[in-house]
């Protein structure tokens, strides 16, 4: 019999595609629309848009209503880290509550064998032999080369499209899960190839535009949109040396490695957001170089650890890895130790609230978490 699969069909190229290359595979695809809350009504267009696709490509289309849930655990979720100070990622929220969530749970109730999605990234099953906790404890002391998975699991690897790579946003998911997901487009060597299919599966948003930013957000701006939840403060820029150069309208509107829209000039060498102190409202400017914009270890919560081998609970381990603390940031060394990421090279940019994810050095992803401390 073949198996059913419900694709999350956003109305974009991509989801489309992927629903037509499963189609092709021999699954029964299933396009489901996932209707979730919206600033400006651009998500009445993308609904029809993905009603279209799954016409052209003769599947059945549904759509599922999110929009409440979806207000709760992504949208106040956002609201509530820049209210507190932190740079909140909506995205992994998404994945983890809403498209791996509830749109993975209702799928798997009405009797789907997967659920697919249009993200760049590789799935794969690992095939082999499990080794004893005897056998594992030396093992975790070797290099990543050496690193053994427990049989029959699955790994996500980094996309082969790196500049579209979003395996970044995914480090939330279990292995029950992935048992159940389909990732397509991660084997695909380039966007151009979606582009392709798109046209030969005519699809009618075959050269629509890729979504930019923060979905739920359209053409509204984040200052925009947190003037609605956040009453704004009048507060201070000022320099490493806390000299006032300039004033804001609220901390929270600043996220650490900004660079424009800081409403100061005059400046020789471009400035960026190196702290924010949300208690005082006071906004920390610092040059290009300058050892303020650079950490050198990072402290997590909330971590997932995607690799069975790593989920022995021992505050002890200690592992080389490849990590990034941001989205299409290339990825750096470091060292994992527990709930600690020590970088091998100071690293810039780096705000709290956001994910880091770390993998090997095969490009397999083995975890992540949200960053709460910074030194």
């Amino acid at each position: 019999m073949k198996k059913t699969v419900f694709v999350g069909m956003s109305g974009g190229v991509d989801s489309s595609v992927t629903a037509g290359i499963l189609k092709d595979k021999g699954y029964n695809v299933v396009g489901v629309h996932l209707r979730c809350w919206n600033v400006d009504g651009c998500a009445q267009q993308d609904a029809e848009d993905a009603r279209r696709a799954a016409e052209t490509l003769g599947i059945p289309f549904y759509v599922f209503d999110f929009e409440k849930e979806y207000r709760q655990k992504v949208v106040d979720y956002m609201v509530k880290g820049y209210k507190s100070g932190i740079t909140p990622n909506p995205d992994v929220m998404c994945n983890q509550e809403i498209k791996f969530g509830m749109f993975y749970k209702r799928a798997m109730e009405l009797g789907a064998d997967y659920v697919a999605t249009g993200h760049y990234v590789r799935l794969r099953t690992l095939r082999v032999h499990p080794v004893s906790p005897r056998e594992l404890r030396p093992i975790l002391k070797l290099a990543m080369a050496n690193w053994v998975t427990a049989q029959g699991s699955h790994a996500l690897y980094a996309a082969k499209d790196g500049d579209k790579d979003q395996s970044y946003f995914l480090w939330t998911l279990t292995q029950q899960q992935l048992a159940h997901c389909l990732f397509p487009l991660g084997d695909l060597i380039k966007k151009t190839d979606v582009r392709r299919l798109a046209k030969k599966y005519k699809l009618p948003n075959a050269e629509k535009k890729d979504s930019q930013g923060i979905c739920f957000l359209g053409q509204v701006s984040l200052p925009e949109f947190l003037d609605q939840f956040i009453p704004s403060r009048a507060g201070i820029i000022v320099n490493t040396t806390g000299k006032q150069i300039g004033n804001h309208k609220g901390s929270h509107y600043f996220t650490i490695g900004q660079r424009r829209g800081l409403g100061v000039g005059g400046s020789a060498t471009p400035l960026y957001v190196a702290a924010k102190d949300i208690k005082k409202n006071i906004v920390t400017l610092a040059p290009e170089g300058d050892d303020s914009l650079y950490s050198k270890q990072i402290t997590l919560t909330g971590m997932n650890f995607i690799t069975p081998s790593l989920k022995i609970r021992n505050s002890k381990l200690e592992i080389p890895v490849l990590a990034r603390v941001r989205y299409r940031q290339p990825l750096f060394p470091a060292t994992l130790k527990g709930k600690t990421i020590v970088f091998s090279k100071p690293q810039k940019f780096v705000a709290i609230g956001q994910s880091a994810v770390f993998y090997d050095k095969r490009g397999c992803m083995l975890g992540g978490g949200i960053i709460v401390s910074v030194k």
